[in-house]
């Protein structure tokens, strides 16, 4: 690594949260442009930086600064300088000047232990001679602090979050307990606090180690889906991760269970917010359902109501059938209704006839769906504004940018939703955790209809809220599954439905829109994909390159999306003069690249320009697979602003583009709640638990009008014969039947 000494010269961009600073530093009279996260790094302050020298495609050469600490100012010159930079609040340069001459290179001690005789010189009182000492002094407080953290290897953006976390009460966090961190600061995981208490020399059985470890390795299960882990599985992992003897565990499984951060029933191990997050979602789907209760209707008022169904139905030109007129009945004389189906069974037509006979109650509806184009495909079928689940509940806006893991909603217990009905779309993609604040938020007397198809893929977050619910039989639930004709010339419809079965299919390629290439060479596969995104699929379903949708069933390998993603950014938005481009580590972004956000960041500022850029609207939280276009690359404010649905746009700090990836292709998993006029399937092989009947399904129900499968005929068979589905640990059924007293 390189070394640089000298003084700030000036400030070019600082970013207040993040620290990402741009400055220029003197260096013996040579002015050198450096970069990197310098909290609370000002003008005038002198400095030893450790780095490298990279080249900036658009400023040149810049020195990137990875480490640096703050020192002193060691003479009478560099003293005056520090202090007329305004660094130190209510110095100018002439008033520094003054200090200087009359404590010359005594002067910062002066500052520091003998503030009241600053007040000697004319043009300081007293109290403003303790603002300077008062300012001084945070300086020397954050300073001391970034020094004292970078002797744990921690990084300057890391050393940030810390300071501004606990200030001064840093020191005994991290001498005492630096597993803390994993706690309580986003992005620090067990293995970096692990790091670092290593370095402090805490020793591997430590207590404090052992709990953090087996926290560690609960949450990390909460991204496979589980919302508890067996005990003993719970034991394993976590002597893996601690690299300790299992027999250490047991003992601080009782503790953290006598400490009311765990919950054991039986051999399930629970978080406690996990374990009540289940329980109070099972009691709060029983209070809703007893709310109203399913009505008294006598044997002729149904069957009246039965006609003023089917009137409905036929002045809206809708087909019906048997299901789902049930389905409509169970929705009005209940509190809870599911209704469930695959593609092409009438869930459209059924809510739409539900919604047409409340608005002839006169009574008032809410539509909402977990993602912004699956709110988006609702109210284009219904014609009724549906909102994402977030945004019906109003997101809290006080969120604190150090930590998005504590979200709140507007819309809750006290502040309930008011509304006479709450449809949900695609419930199986919900969480546990977001099916609790929709719950917290109904309002007893309010019907819930629950809309999905149990067959897709379960949520991205813990839970497999909409499978357990149907399964405990403990609120109505109706199964669509007549496949109606408008859908029997489409052979998408008809094939999901015959994989969902476990039927084998044979593509024949005689069909309008579904068809497999068989293709078993990689670079085969990469040339024909270009050439049906850019030049044959577009005409055909009546849409640009950028419309259609490959999916895959991986992230990494040949096939997997990331090495897609850089061969279709090549083909689908080249390299050109015009465009800026920004590179971080492997990823490059270019304006007019597609992306996808892909975690949920609750802070993210989003707003909706009209005319002259004049704001119409804005709001907070971007979702996990929210996609969007990049409009603008800023290099002088270091930022890129994407362009999302409905015209949202969000800008984001450099250093927040680990939230941002290329979406030209992705996972099946991230597609869920999408719908796209084509969709192309490369195929080849994979991990068995992988390659299975369900991810299919889900792929193949994400198109609209085609679907290209590229690859092997036999690794489609095998898919659908593979009915091999990852196992997720829920317990919300047995919460269900525990509160209905159904066990």
């Amino acid at each position: 690594m390189d070394k640089l000494d000298g003084f700030v010269d000036h400030i070019i961009y600082q970013n207040s949260d993040n620290g990402y600073t741009i400055l220029v530093l003197d260096v013996g009279g040579m002015e050198v442009t450096c970069v990197g996260s310098l909290k609370g790094i000002g003008p005038g302050e002198t400095i030893e930086a450790e780095g490298e020298y990279v080249d900036h495609p658009v400023y040149g050469k810049q020195f990137k600064i990875l480490t640096y600490m703050t020192v002193a100012p060691k003479d009478s010159v560099s003293i005056e300088r520090y202090l007329a930079s305004g660094a130190v609040k209510g110095v100018g340069a002439a008033l520094a000047s003054r200090i200087v001459k009359a404590f010359g290179e005594d002067t910062l001690r002066v500052i520091e232990e003998e503030p009241e005789r600053l007040s000697e010189i004319k043009g300081i009182s007293r109290r403003k001679a303790e603002e300077i000492a008062i300012s001084m002094e945070e300086k020397k407080d954050l300073r001391e602090a970034m020094i004292f953290l970078q002797q744990y290897g921690i990084s300057n953006t890391l050393a940030v979050k810390i300071y501004n976390k606990y200030g001064s009460d840093m020191y005994g966090v991290m001498r005492e307990n630096p597993y803390r961190l994993a706690e309580d600061i986003p992005g620090v995981g067990f293995r970096i606090a692990d790091e670092i208490a290593s370095k402090i020399g805490i020793k591997t059985d430590s207590d404090y180690r052992i709990r953090c470890g087996i926290f560690y390795a609960m949450s990390g299960s909460y991204g496979e889906g589980h919302c508890y882990l067996p005990t003993d599985e719970l034991v394993r992992r976590s002597a893996e991760l601690l690299d300790i003897s299992e027999e250490y565990i047991s003992p601080q499984l009782s503790n953290l269970v006598m400490d009311k951060k765990l919950v054991i029933k039986g051999d399930k191990a629970f978080s406690s917010q996990m374990y009540y997050t289940e329980l109070n979602c099972a009691a709060l789907l029983h209070n809703i359902n007893n709310s109203i209760g399913e009505m008294l209707i006598l044997p002729s008022e149904d069957e009246m109501l039965k006609k003023k169904l089917t009137n409905l139905a036929e002045e809206l030109e809708m087909e019906l059938d048997g299901l789902q007129l049930d389905a409509a009945l169970k929705a009005i004389k209940n509190g809870v209704s599911v209704i469930s189906g695959g593609p092409g069974t009438g869930k459209t037509t059924t809510i739409n006839l539900i919604i047409k006979y409340f608005e002839s109650e006169n009574m008032d509806l809410m539509l909402a769906a977990p993602t912004g184009r699956a709110a988006k495909r609702m109210t284009e079928a219904t014609g009724v504004e549906a909102k994402t689940i977030h945004r019906m509940l109003e997101l809290n806006a006080g969120l604190s940018d150090e930590d998005t893991r504590k979200v709140t909603f507007e819309r809750n217990q006290e502040n309930p939703l008011e509304t006479d009905v709450i449809i949900i779309d695609e419930m199986s993609m919900v969480d546990v955790q977001l099916f609790l604040a929709l719950l917290k938020a109904v309002m007893p007397g309010t019907r819930l209809i629950l809309v999905g198809d149990v067959n897709q893929l379960p949520s991205v977050g813990p839970g497999q809220v909409l499978r357990d619910i149907m399964e405990s039989k403990a609120f109505p639930t109706t199964v669509l599954n007549k496949v109606f004709r408008q859908s029997e010339g489409s052979d998408i419809v008809m094939n999901a439905h015959r994989i969902n079965n476990g039927i084998q299919i044979n593509p024949d390629n005689k069909s309008k829109d579904f068809f497999l290439l068989e293709r078993n060479d990689v670079n085969v596969i990469y040339k024909h994909m270009v050439q049906l995104i850019t030049e044959k699929l577009p005409g055909y379903v009546n849409a640009t390159p950028f419309d259609i949708q490959v999916l895959t069933p991986m992230r990494k390998g040949n096939l997997g999306c990331e090495t897609l993603n850089s061969i279709l950014q090549e083909y689908l938005n080249p390299q050109d003069g015009m465009k800026k481009e920004y590179a971080q580590g492997e990823k490059l972004f270019r304006v007019g690249d597609k992306v996808m956000q892909i975690k949920n960041n609750y802070n993210l500022e989003w707003e909706i320009l009209g005319r002259y850029n004049i704001p119409l609207d804005k709001g907070l939280g971007v979702f996990n697979g929210d996609m969007g276009i990049v409009r603008e690359i800023n290099e002088n404010a270091q930022t890129l602003t994407v362009e999302f649905d409905e015209h949202k746009r969000v800008t984001y700090p450099f250093l927040g583009l680990e939230e941002l990836e290329l979406s030209y292709a992705v996972t099946i998993h991230k597609s869920q709640g999408s719908e796209y006029p084509a969709v192309v399937l490369p195929l080849l092989s994979g991990p068995r638990m992988l390659f299975n009947r369900n991810l299919l399904y889900t792929a193949i129900t994400r198109a609209k009008k085609c679907v290209t499968i590229l690859g092997s005929k036999k690794t489609l068979s095998e898919m659908i014969d593979n009915q091999s589905e990852n196992k997720r640990y829920t317990d919300l059924l047995s919460r269900i039947r525990e509160a209905t007293g159904d066990r």
